[in-house]
């Protein structure tokens, strides 16, 4: 840009595409990603000219904050960069949704997480198992944290993040708190050796990197437990290969040998679950499964066969539906059960 300006040019930007037109799944890797597609953002163009002022204001930001060594939220960039325009009405952001995205482009411009450019955005996603990290210097023993489990950050880089000592033989990542906080009573990482962790829903970027690093560093097999429905299985297909809102990280946020091990529609036959606990799929539920019968990713048999099975059956079921069978049936008797004969879907 400094050149351009020099040459009296108008300065531009050149950033990848992604709008789905860019977007593909890669099944040698097996996760979407974004492809080789680019635009420019000129300054000297009315249909440009804010966004620019916005990319190069969210830049000097980052720059300002790297250069002072120090980390800050996306929440607290939006507001020290939202002011008005000297003599004018004009805001140079309007809400966070106006800065966020100005914000992704930068990381796939420079093929870089937010965290390394010292952004952090909230908590959300809990950890309790056999295994101690290092904390920016501080030792964390996952299994000595109570009731809550260690709080999974938005940046756990390596250099930020440390595997120190494990004995956990897989991770559990579960949809529901809930369904968490039922197996950290029942201690079912202790029983079984492993990793639980809950992303609340659908697990934010620092959980899903989190995954994606015990797999690959750590070798440690990664298992999904979520409801029996279109969205808990869309949860599953974020965690394995990634998004296509974030497919320019797919690589440090997708886990492509995680493994679905329930809750499935099958299920209720294989394991007596009162039919009283289903629940009836409404439209949007059966214009999502017919969507996701046509994905790439959920292409194998398996999965076919669950996606119909479901939208013949009518219906899907909430983790907190096999609570039906005993209130520790989840940790005594099901999970145990689907470990030990490999019952998963790809």
């Amino acid at each position: 840009m400094i050149r351009q300006l020099d040459r009296k040019e108008s300065p531009s930007i050149t950033l990848p595409v992604r709008s789905l037109s860019n977007i593909y799944f890669d099944p040698e890797h097996r996760l979407i990603k974004i492809g080789d597609k680019t635009s420019n953002r000129y300054y000297m163009n009315v249909a440009h000219t804010k966004k620019f002022m916005q990319t190069m204001l969210v830049a000097s930001e980052c720059k300002k904050i790297i250069d002072q060594g120090v980390t800050t939220s996306i929440r607290d960039l939006y507001y020290a960069l939202k002011h008005t325009i000297e003599d004018t009405r004009e805001n140079t952001f309007d809400s966070q949704s106006d800065s966020d995205p100005i914000l992704e482009d930068l990381e796939s411009a420079l093929n870089l997480l937010r965290e390394e450019l010292h952004l952090k955005a909230d908590r959300k996603g809990y950890m309790a198992g056999a295994i101690k990290l290092e904390d920016s210097g501080d030792t964390i023993n996952c299994a000595r944290m109570g009731s809550s489990g260690w709080a999974i950050p938005s940046d756990v880089e390596p250099d930020r993040i440390k595997f120190a000592e494990n004995s956990a033989e897989f991770a559990l990542v579960i949809e529901k708190d809930a369904v968490w906080q039922r197996l950290n009573e029942d201690r079912f990482w202790k029983n079984h050796r492993c990793l639980i962790i809950t992303g609340k829903g659908q697990p934010a970027r620092g959980c899903r990197r989190l995954v994606n690093r015990l797999h690959t560093e750590l070798k440690m097999p990664v298992y999904v437990l979520t409801d029996a429905d279109p969205w808990g299985y869309y949860i599953y297909s974020v965690i394995k290969q990634g998004s296509i809102n974030l497919s320019f990280l797919s690589d440090r946020l997708g886990t492509p040998d995680a493994k679905f091990i329930g809750l499935t529609s099958k299920d209720v036959t294989d394991y007596h679950i009162p039919m009283n606990v289903t629940i009836k799929l409404n439209k949007g539920d059966q214009k999502r499964i017919k969507e996701m019968i046509n994905y790439i990713w959920f292409k194998p048999k398996p999965w076919q066969q669950e996606l119909k099975r479901m939208h013949k059956a009518g219906y899907k079921l909430e983790l907190e539906a096999l609570s039906a069978k005993g209130i520790r049936f989840i940790s005594e008797k099901y999970l145990p059960q689907k470990i030990r004969t490999s019952d998963f879907l790809p």
